[in-house]
């Protein structure tokens, strides 16, 4: 279980700031950093704990709040069409996060990404954005990733072979990687669906319909994410 303290910080963004939930690891930094993008949710109680695992691992671990502006309804449109641009306010504001976690004092200066279901979107897409290594989980609403193409960090990548969002999407994104040299490590979870990492309400119904958690695949995707990050970003603890 997550044992990192998390506490709420503002982010300062081009056009305002925002909240993001902060978690510092126990030990002595520096450390390298890790922006944390929420899935459709937002950031829940679920994303902090998956934040406070990065830290209780030995990364200083970020967490923006991309659903601070207006409605939810209104939030969801306005990011979900910042991904498929691959611009806007919220690449801006996962930028911004980047630079507030390098910008620390108990920071190495070396920042990856990671992110569940939208916010495994965002990890690809930010990957090819300045960011030193990238974790997607389940990154669902994208089926194109040959915007990665000699432009990509190195990625780990993790999928479920249950999930609905995601058929197919696995090989592709590990062919157009292993096409571009980009070093990765995707794996794909025989019994796993979508979201298996996350712990989304109303679960018993969601399983059926593919979804829902999995700690097996949760406990094997978090040892391959920290040794791929010891590698490609250094080691935090």
């Amino acid at each position: 279980m997550p044992q990192s303290r998390v506490t709420t910080i503002e982010v300062p963004t081009p056009t305002g700031t925002i909240s993001a939930a902060l978690a510092v690891p126990d030990d002595s930094g520096p450390w390298p950093g890790v922006v944390v993008v929420h899935d459709g949710f937002g950031l829940s109680d679920d994303i902090r704990r998956n934040t406070a695992r990065f830290a209780d691992n030995g990364y200083l671990a970020l967490a923006p709040d991309l659903f601070s502006r207006g409605s939810y309804v209104r939030c969801v449109r306005a990011v979900l069409r910042s991904m498929a641009r691959r611009s806007g306010q919220a690449v801006d504001d996962l930028d911004a996060a980047r630079r507030v976690l390098a910008g620390r004092a108990d920071c190495t200066g070396r920042v990856g990404i990671a992110g569940f279901c939208m916010g495994g979107g965002f990890a690809l897409v930010m990957g090819a954005k300045g960011f030193d290594v990238s974790a997607p989980f389940y990154p669902s609403i994208m089926r194109d990733y040959t915007f990665l193409e000699g432009e990509s960090c190195p990625v780990v990548a993790s999928y479920g072979r249950r999930d609905p969002l995601n058929i197919g999407n696995a090989p592709r994104l590990q062919r157009t990687l292993d096409r571009a040299g980009i070093a990765n490590d995707v794996k794909v979870y025989p019994k796993a669906g979508h979201s298996f990492a996350n712990d989304p309400p109303a679960q018993p119904i969601l399983r059926i319909a593919g979804f829902g958690q999995d700690a097996d695949a949760t406990d094997d995707a978090y040892r391959r994410v920290f040794a791929f990050f010891g590698t490609h970003l250094g080691d935090g603890r």
